[in-house]
């Protein structure tokens, strides 16, 4: 019997109800929860991101009927559970992140990791460049993410985490997109700083201004066939769609846009995900959560379909 059988209301809010396991040999996919937002800058509490994703999956019901595909039924998937984070230091926080997932990723399991708050990308990503090298990253936000300091002698926080991967050899810097910039900013640098460490910033009207067939092509075009890893920061998303999310941004994309370029990711070589900053305090009737987890099952149908 399917897992989706039950009510929505009913089980264990796994993601997916997928088994919770930390035995993931011979899983294709296993995700796994990152219940940490210590540094974040303005709302906090995307600490319970995790939690309201899984929950909101238990909608998903099984079956993607744009992609034609059952991810739950194609993929073997373990649900990992939560990292091991310690609340109020972020060093440590970002090793537990890294011991925890870089067996995951070299035993050729894809991780598709719930935030959180976009700090914990940098360990993340040194998890999967220990294994595939220098990643092309395709990075939806409404922020660049790198600032050398978003505190004073703090070179670690959520608006940090690209410009330190990039520092670290991480980055492919040939194949960075970060796609939807937009908002006030103290002055122009912060674009200018994110071109010159050299990320392809696609601002939000530039995004518009191509539409998502001609956008997604263009991302197809610069990753190629490079092992590619996807961070998406909710805050992607207006605040219309997606309130609940600490920083939040006007005039983002819809929640048909951003499903939309999740699928015309469709074909790459996509080796390890991650979906960050929802915040459900600010997120009255979870249609952030929800979201949520539907990009997560798109990121699932991509894998069904590469495999």
């Amino acid at each position: 019997m399917s897992v989706f059988a039950a009510q929505p209301f009913q089980g264990i809010a796994t993601f997916g109800r997928v088994p919770h396991s930390q035995d993931y040999s011979g899983a294709d996919v296993a995700i796994v929860g990152v219940p940490f937002d210590a540094s974040v800058s303005y709302r906090s509490g995307t600490r319970f991101g995790p939690r309201a994703i899984r929950e909101q999956s238990l909608l998903l019901w099984g079956y993607n009927n744009v992609l034609r595909v059952a991810p739950f039924q194609a993929l073997k998937i373990v649900d990992l559970g939560d990292v091991d984070v310690v609340p109020v230091d972020i060093a440590a926080t970002h090793r537990a992140i890294e011991a925890k997932i870089a067996p995951v990723v070299a035993a050729g399991c894809k991780v598709i990791a719930l935030g959180g708050e976009h700090s914990i990308s940098l360990p993340l990503l040194r998890a999967h460049a220990a294994k595939y090298g220098p990643l092309a990253v395709v990075h939806f936000d409404a922020h660049p993410d790198t600032w050398d300091e978003e505190y004073s002698g703090y070179k670690y926080s959520h608006g940090t985490p690209f410009r330190r991967a990039i520092e670290e050899g991480l980055i492919d810097t040939s194949a960075y997109l970060q796609i939807g910039i937009r908002g006030p900013t103290a002055g122009p640098q912060d674009y200018v700083d994110a071109r010159n460490l050299g990320a392809k910033l696609i601002t939000i009207d530039e995004a518009f201004t191509l539409g998502v067939e001609k956008l997604s092509a263009f991302i197809r075009e610069t990753v190629g066939s490079r092992p590619v890893y996807v961070t998406l920061d909710i805050d992607a998303v207006d605040p219309a769609f997606a309130p609940g999310t600490g920083t939040p941004e006007v005039g983002g994309f819809s929640s048909y846009q951003m499903l939309q370029l999740v699928r015309g990711l469709n074909g790459l070589n996509c080796v390890g995900f991650d979906l960050v900053e929802v915040s459900p305090p600010f997120d009255g009737q979870q249609i952030t959560a929800i979201l949520g987890s539907n990009l997560v099952f798109e990121f699932l149908s991509l894998l069904a379909l590469r495999k």
